[in-house]
């Protein structure tokens, strides 16, 4: 008797036990219930989602509009930094001066010589050589020294070519009176006219004494 009674005890017990243990299971699916804890998860999932979503497309909105500036500004320094084609200047030439600048003293038998061979050599005249030169060193020597103010009282001749009368000379140029480059460059024309050149007239003054 006293067996069976312990054997019920003991069943009693364990039937509480059990009993207790499925009410804290309910009571705890009552508080937290799995379903609910289930939804929230996937709730804030979905939210991190959308947020990801939205910061993705900020980003690509915000790549997108800075490359659209850069673009922009590429062009505007390209449209800055480019000048203007200019159409190139004409280059003008600028006057020669007929008068070529001589290493002597003005007024000297040197400087008129200087001039007169200067002369000589261009394709005008065409008198290259030294011989053609040395006929008129020797020509005008006779005739006036090379000096430009030279003049002929009895006949009225003046200056380095002894021109007959000087106003011949106006024909190379207005101041044929006191410039000696004006009088050797009619005196050189004068020659090649008459005599063909230097040592023409050279041969015809040593037979005339004059030319």
């Amino acid at each position: 008797m006293l067996t069976d009674l312990r054997h019920d005890s003991r069943t009693h017990k364990r039937v509480f036990v059990l009993a207790a243990g499925t009410l804290a299971v309910a009571t705890l699916s009552s508080i937290m219930p799995v379903p609910q804890m289930v939804t929230v998860a996937s709730a804030g999932t979905s939210t991190r989602s959308a947020l990801e979503r939205q910061s993705d497309a900020a980003t690509l909105d915000v790549t997108a509009a800075g490359a659209v500036a850069g673009t922009a500004a590429s062009k505007a320094y390209a449209a800055a930094t480019t000048a203007p084609r200019q159409r190139p200047k004409p280059v003008v030439a600028k006057p020669r001066t007929t008068t070529a600048v001589a290493p002597f003293r003005f007024g000297t038998a040197a400087y008129a010589q200087w001039h007169a061979k200067r002369l000589m050599s261009t394709s005008r005249y065409g008198w290259k050589s030294t011989a053609q030169y040395q006929c008129l060193v020797n020509l005008w020597t006779r005739e006036s020294h090379w000096n430009y103010r030279s003049h002929n009282r009895s006949s009225g001749a003046h200056g380095i070519p002894q021109a007959l009368p000087g106003s011949k000379m106006a024909n190379a140029g207005s101041d044929w009176l006191t410039n000696p480059v004006t009088q050797i460059r009619w005196g050189l024309g004068y020659i090649k006219s008459r005599y063909g050149s230097p040592c023409g007239a050279w041969s015809h003054f040593r037979s005339h004494n004059w030319y």
